[in-house]
């Protein structure tokens, strides 16, 4: 299956859609670091990376229009930071709001199926007005005109009689009920072409924290796992005792799996060796709000950082209660990247590229379900 993607960044999104079976016709990025780390990557011959087609490019100076009906997908992370707490919260008033060029590249290539991802901000009651004329906009892109202010083109669209031209789902997911080993809440904007006539739901999570709490205070498989013995009840953490006295009353085991913690992504690469970006950064410490990532939970979000990388997320409190950085190689596995995949530059660079990614478990997942869903209306492209 064929796609571009805009806001590529150091390749979560597209790692994801590759192991899904897209095949990217284009992928676009304007930050020259992040650009750097793919073609590394893609100069080793890493998997899946040897064939991205990557341009060093402002979104807004491409034109779309000569992939008019060659696509099955576009996609991309428009910048977040309009939308995020960790931000200035500007939504359309900043000027890295990028969802206008996201809504362009739908309207010049009319792909059969789009999907967009951004920070569960953007879903917040201040931006409601802004989602609804990102996803009316989507509905109806036929009749866009970007340079429209857009309360004025929201208001033309609330008007819009006839048939839309995609239908839109907005999802509210947790990267973690998805296999990442981190809890990352993101909003996903997705759609197909209204005439393919699709209705698919949306894949149910595969992951969940009920069945992490199973397997570690009821069976006890968690402990045994890890080689580890198991914990006192009164180290159950407070949030979870009463899920787990539910469980323990007799409740059947979930049928998901379980939650990945930080100690599942990371226990087999041990302490930092200095080797494939496993290297350790000195200088972590506690502070108010920063108190880092507890081993036997899925990490935190990691972040990218408006003033630089903030201490507590990109942060681990080992098992005697010290806390370190997280390495790069730690970070990359959150995020679904292959050891093979390397980050030639620094830590804080490198760290502010995997802060902005897309989890590639959770881009996998949503696009395996678009494309089986193309398949089974047998709208699918053959790759060039």
């Amino acid at each position: 299956m064929r796609s571009v993607e805009l806001f590529s960044g150091c390749g979560g999104l597209a790692m994801g859609l590759s192991r899904a079976g897209f095949a990217h016709d284009l992928m676009i990025e304007w930050n020259a670091s992040a650009v750097a780390t793919i073609e590394h990557n893609r100069a080793r011959g890493i998997e899946h990376v040897t064939h991205w087609p990557i341009i060093r490019r402002d979104v807004r100076d491409v034109d779309f229009s000569s992939h008019l009906g060659t696509l099955d997908l576009i996609a991309g992370g428009p910048p977040c930071q309009p939308f995020s707490l960790g931000g200035k919260a500007r939504g359309h008033m900043d000027e890295r709001d990028m969802w206008p060029s996201a809504i362009r590249a739908v309207k010049e290539a009319r792909p059969s199926a789009f999907l967009f991802e951004n920070v569960q901000g953007l879903a917040r009651p201040a931006f409601a007005e802004y989602l609804e004329w990102i996803t009316r906009s989507l509905e109806h892109v036929s009749m866009t005109e970007i340079a429209e202010p857009y309360a004025v083109m929201l208001e033309r669209l609330r008007r819009a009689s006839g048939p839309k031209d995609y239908e839109v789902v907005v999802l509210k997911v947790n990267a973690a009920d998805y296999g990442a080993p981190q809890i990352r809440h993101r909003v996903l904007v997705c759609g197909f072409r209204s005439d393919l006539g699709i209705a698919s739901e949306p894949p149910r999570p595969t992951h969940s924290r009920e069945r992490l709490l199973w397997d570690q205070w009821v069976s006890g498989d968690y402990w045994t796992r890890h080689r580890l013995p198991q914990p006192a009840d009164e180290l159950i953490p407070r949030r979870d005792i009463r899920v787990v006295e539910v469980l323990r009353r007799g409740s059947k085991k979930p049928k998901t799996l379980p939650w990945v913690t930080l100690r599942d992504a990371v226990s087999d690469l041990g302490a930092p060796s200095g080797a494939n970006n496993h290297v350790l950064q000195t200088g972590a410490r506690v502070y108010p709000g920063h108190t880092g990532s507890v081993l036997d939970q899925p990490a935190k979000a990691l972040k990218a950082g408006v003033h630089g990388v903030p201490g507590g997320e990109n942060m681990m409190v080992l098992d005697d209660g010290s806390v370190r950085y997280l390495t790069v190689r730690e970070a990359a596995r959150l995020q679904g990247l292959p050891d093979d995949y390397e980050f030639p530059g620094s830590w804080s660079e490198s760290m502010r590229q995997l802060g902005n990614a897309v989890p590639a478990q959770l881009a996998e997942v949503i696009g395996r379900w678009l494309a089986n869903s193309l398949a089974r209306c047998g709208e699918v492209r053959a790759a060039a």
